[in-house]
């Protein structure tokens, strides 16, 4: 259940549709998650700010850090964190590191309310900005999912380039018709990802994910928000590693959706269960 705040002035006439008042919609329950490879610098803020946000847009929510295998004391810390917050924070850890599509995987599964939002563990999202997806989620089209995209993107030149071409080159091959694929800030209804399946367990999972699901008929809506420069950590998207292994899996899904429609779309593992 979705109950709608008093909304704001309306935006000025020039304002984009897509871009979402700042408003928010309070829910019952939310299930957050983050993945976090070797975030210590950023992982106590992060979590922090969850704690403040959160009970202003859920009665219930939990927070789930996902520490993928990393080298520093992100892992540590999070035990910590948890500890100090129990059941409310968790923690799932990988051995070893597994890829942010396997991290998001292990976010979604280790979700256990109806609701389901991620950022990333960079801080580059606010977590008070999940409420414009909630927000929306509370539309007349009761929309199954909500992504957001980048307003402004706080990221170099050349890193923007990659995403408007990785953007050009899903809406080409794929069909997909969403403005920022990779925006880590998204909101999804649990019961919408019940049969989906997801192979990559690299940077091309949520473009994977989405192409899914709407393959499966779900709606999916947008709405911006604010993106920040990161202030701590490294990137790790522009590996050549990274980058390599999202070109495999974006020919590989391509090529067997060619080949035969419906056995790509039930390739690879449930996202929920």
């Amino acid at each position: 259940m979705i109950e709608a705040e008093a909304a704001p002035p309306a935006p000025p006439a020039t304002a984009s549709p897509l871009v979402a008042p700042a408003t928010t919609a309070r829910v019952v329950e939310l299930s957050y998650f983050f993945p976090a490879h070797n975030e210590e610098a950023n992982l106590e803020g992060l979590v922090e700010e969850a704690l403040t946000a959160l009970p202003r847009l859920a009665d219930r929510f939990e927070i789930i850090a996902i520490d993928d295998g990393s080298t520093d004391g992100t892992g540590p810390i999070a035990d910590r964190l948890a500890a100090a917050n129990p059941g409310v924070v968790r923690v799932v850890h990988h051995a070893t590191n597994l890829g942010y599509g396997a991290a998001l995987r292990s976010g979604f599964r280790a979700a256990q309310f109806g609701l389901v939002a991620f950022t990333d563990g960079d801080r580059q999202f606010r977590v008070a900005d999940l409420g414009r997806l909630t927000a929306r989620l509370a539309g007349p089209d009761l929309p199954d999912a909500v992504v957001g995209f980048r307003i402004r993107r706080a990221d170099p030149a050349l890193r923007t380039l990659y995403a408007r071409l990785y953007r050009l080159a899903n809406r080409t091959f794929f069909g997909l018709r969403i403005r920022d694929v990779d925006c880590a800030c998204k909101l999804f209804r649990r019961q919408a990802l019940t049969g989906i399946h997801v192979a990559s367990g690299g940077a091309f999972f949520s473009a994977e994910l989405l192409i899914k699901v709407r393959a499966a008929g779900r709606n999916v809506v947008e709405v911006g928000v604010d993106h920040y420069p990161r202030t701590a950590g490294s990137q790790t998207g522009a590996k050549l590693s990274v980058i390599w292994r999202s070109v495999v899996d974006f020919w590989s899904l391509r090529l067997r959706l060619w080949a035969n429609r419906r056995r790509a779309l039930a390739r690879g593992s449930t996202i929920v269960g």
